[in-house]
């Protein structure tokens, strides 16, 4: 249900505008009504339909400050800071909207989600699509839930799984939106269930595919908070439904991703495949390998234009983590070559899904490609990048390198607590092409602005 909480909003309100004006940073001033672009003089071919509003943008990045409730936007055309906003509570988790429109603030302990318009955006109105710029700005949408933890983002929407609380009897529950929901301030689409549990919720169409926890007399799992089975719901005149329950079991089901092909479940015995058959799915088990040694694959990473799944399989502690290729085709898994004696931090796709990069905590950004060998796809590092000149055993702790990628190039910006800035990275040069000067510690970052369609012409 959503919040209104309006006190409290009027005072982070005036309290961002206070803070605006302060600090060293240039504060760059956009009309807060949005501004209608009329066509450049470049040529845009028959891609574009005459009244398109087109706006040439690197997108905008957004920062948070180490141990603070302020959230920095810079503008990332000419690496100026916007605004600084003040969340409701201090060092809230950073995610971006399914559009990259909003930045979703996670604040997991204190039950809450805030929203921050990061003032561009697309509208697509058929015939033609209508590009928007104004200044950020803290949305009065709120979403209340409790625990909210796994928050991901499909094909335009938006599922956020809150665990619940055994303490307080507050049961698990999911919370499906869209940007358009947002901006109305609309209520989500919303499932809850019966007890708590750490679960996790794939959104595709019309459907959910979400963790479901039996009753612990009943349940594989070796840790019974973690759920074992999926289920199937589909939506119906506003509501979801259960329409099915997968027929194969995952026991301490943790972790989920999907692509075109499919959606993937990280379990103690394997992967659980889910593919797609109109409305009904039906289930396989990808078995693990021998590298693995019984670990479990608990983080699976996913893209909608990457035919394969890249699961991350390590031990409690953070310990070795070990990469896998999870190809839902032939239903293989296959394990991926690149810097073992490492240690993870931040995981993400290229905007094209043709890379996978790893962040890891010696301060190396390691990029891999895919590449046939032997008539199989596999996943090899092409090169890794040293991003940071600093002795990485200085690192604040609790803090480490984060990254984000841009939607509309091929770039990807890491933030360095200890140097105190962003380093935007080219993807295909391999590069280091700049920098953004910070005067505060960066605790995490995600970018934002409008992603590159199959309507764009780049």
């Amino acid at each position: 249900m959503k919040n209104s909480l309006q006190l409290s909003l009027l005072a982070v309100t005036l309290g961002s505008i206070l803070l605006t004006g302060c600090g060293d940073a240039k504060t760059t001033i956009i009309e807060k009504e949005p501004i209608k672009v009329p066509n450049d003089d470049h040529d845009h071919d028959d891609n574009h339909n005459d009244g398109d509003i087109i706006i040439e943008s690197a997108g905008r990045l957004a920062v948070s400050e180490s141990g603070t409730n302020m959230l920095h936007l810079y503008d990332l055309d000419n690496k100026e800071k916007l605004d600084t906003i003040n969340t409701i509570y201090n060092d809230m988790t950073l995610a971006a909207s399914p559009n990259y429109r909003y930045v979703s603030a996670k604040a997991r302990k204190n039950d809450l989600m805030q929203f921050i318009d990061g003032g561009l955006w697309r509208e697509d109105h058929g015939a033609h699509i209508h590009d928007y710029k104004q200044t950020p700005a803290l949305s009065p949408y709120q979403l209340g839930g409790s625990k909210p933890t796994h928050v991901v983002n499909y094909d335009g929407q938006l599922a956020i799984f809150n665990d619940g609380d055994a303490e307080s009897t507050s049961p698990a529950s999911v919370q499906v939106l869209t940007e358009t929901m947002i901006a109305a301030e609309a209520d989500p689409k919303e499932i809850t269930f019966t007890t708590n549990m750490h679960g996790v919720a794939e959104p595709r169409g019309e459907h959910l595919l979400a963790s479901i926890r039996r009753d612990d007399v009943e349940s594989t799992s070796n840790t019974k908070i973690l759920p074992d089975q999926v289920g199937v719901f589909h939506l119906h005149d506003g509501e979801y439904e259960l329409e099915q329950t997968l027929a194969l079991n995952c026991p301490d089901l943790h972790g989920a991703a999907q692509n075109k092909a499919a959606v993937v479940f990280g379990c103690s015995d394997g992967i659980l495949v889910a593919h797609q058959k109109g409305d009904e799915y039906e289930a396989q088990k990808m078995a693990p390998i021998d590298e693995l040694s019984g670990m479990r694959v608990g983080n699976i990473y996913g893209h909608e234009n990457s035919n394969s799944l890249i699961g991350v399989a390590s031990g409690h502690g953070g310990a070795k983590a070990i990469l896998v290729n999870l190809n839902v085709e032939t239903n293989l898994m296959e394990s991926i070559e690149w810097q073992p004696e490492a240690k993870p931090v931040s995981y993400a796709f290229s905007h094209d899904g043709e890379l996978f990069l790893i962040l890891d905590n010696q301060g190396f950004l390691n990029i891999l490609s895919m590449h046939e060998h032997d008539g199989n796809k596999e996943w090899e590092l092409k090169t890794k990048i040293d991003i940071t000149e600093e002795d990485v055993s200085t690192m604040p702790e609790g803090m480490s390198f984060s990254m984000t990628v841009a939607q509309n190039e091929h770039y990807a910006y890491v933030a360095d607590p200890i140097a105190k800035h962003v380093l935007q990275i080219h993807l295909e040069d391999m590069e280091i092409e700049g920098d953004i000067e910070l005067q505060f510690s960066p605790a995490s970052i995600t970018w934002l602005g409008i992603a590159e369609t199959e309507h764009d012409h780049h």
